[in-house]
């Protein structure tokens, strides 16, 4: 099935001005290549499961997890092999940014292998890195040694799932040799996100929750990036969020878990932001009274996509996914906000 045109636009059009940002740094990925491995320095990456060492500039670069496929094709290492997600995926295979970007640089698409709990570690073996990124990812312990005896492994800073984008962007960047073209990419994203700024959303608040199943109720923190990305747009979280934090925090999900009978806490939310596994989800949960009480959800001042490569997309700060998004994003908050019940 052909890619839109429209997407394929936005894309291209991303990675030309990450190239002029880059260029006018004075150190483009093209600059780096060209340099090669002997002006490459040791990095070490101190990380929750250990420190990855890496002595060369990475050629064969494989990625776990979310978002660092995206800053590596950026920077002008497309990854040889990334962990397959079909849940976000189109009818390519792909998730449509990373399918378009790698198409429009005439290169020759990643392996895709199975990951999370099935982890197929000999895949990415076959894969031969020279480094593996998993900086916003899930990797157990176990997993991690399999995988730093293959290659160098970058894993996240504290807990698993938990990285601020700015952080896993210049992360992976240290990790190629090339900090300061990541830091480049992180005030581009700065610039987009504050040029998408609406002033009509200042005093409006959210909360982005989630289910696993009926009778769960999950809410992502301030830090998390899909609440960063609505953040970014001009909407608070709401306060509440401090105070679940403290009474029902859920480590390694950048959110508290307070239970559907705890739904009355999100009452002062004006907007909710949420996503369903599937249709079937959805209507299990919306079917729930205390859920469907929620005042926000009462009267449909809610964002909740039905695409999934959108619920995917609008869940990574990156390179590739913010301009995707941005402009599939705005009319449905706007849609939303039209719904208040004032």
């Amino acid at each position: 099935m052909p890619v839109p045109h429209s997407r394929r636009a936005v894309i291209t059009g991303a990675l030309v001005a990450l190239s002029l940002t880059a260029t006018a740094c004075g150190q483009g990925s093209q600059a780096a290549e060209e340099s090669g491995s002997a002006n490459f320095e040791t990095v070490k990456i101190k990380h929750a499961l250990g420190e990855a060492v890496i002595e060369s500039e990475p050629e064969r670069v494989v990625t776990l997890g979310q978002g660092s496929t995206e800053t590596a094709i950026a920077l002008g290492k497309t990854p040889v092999g990334i962990e397959e997600y079909a849940w976000g995926s189109d009818d390519t295979g792909y998730m449509p940014w990373i399918y378009e970007a790698v198409k429009d640089k005439g290169e020759e698409l990643p392996e895709q292998f199975q990951g999370d709990t099935e982890l197929d570690v000999e895949a990415i073996a076959e894969l031969e890195p020279d480094v593996i990124l998993a900086p916003w990812s899930g990797i157990t312990a176990e997993q991690y040694k399999q995988l730093d005896a293959i290659a160098p492994t970058v894993a996240y800073p504290k807990q698993p799932w938990t990285i601020e984008w700015d952080e896993q962007i210049t992360t992976i960047g240290k990790a190629l040799g090339q900090e300061e073209e990541s830091e480049g990419l992180v005030d581009d994203i700065k610039t987009q996100l504050k040029e998408a700024k609406r002033d009509e959303y200042k005093d409006l608040t959210f909360s982005f929750i989630y289910n696993s199943g009926p009778g769960t109720l999950g809410v992502f923190y301030p830090t998390e990036q899909r609440v960063a990305m609505v953040s970014a747009l001009g909407l608070t979280p709401d306060p509440i969020i401090d105070e679940l934090k403290k009474e029902y925090d859920e480590p390694g999900t950048d959110s508290a878990l307070i239970g559907l009978e705890n739904a009355d806490k999100l009452n002062d939310s004006d907007l909710i932001f949420t996503f369903y596994s599937d249709e079937k989800n959805r209507k299990e949960i919306e079917s729930q009274g205390l859920y469907a009480n929620i005042p926000a959800i009462k009267s449909g001042a809610v964002v909740a996509p039905k695409d999934q490569p959108f619920v995917t997309g609008s869940s990574i700060i990156n390179p590739l996914t913010v301009p995707w998004t941005l402009e599939r994003y705005v009319p449905m908050i706007d849609k939303a906000v039209k719904k208040l019940d004032k």
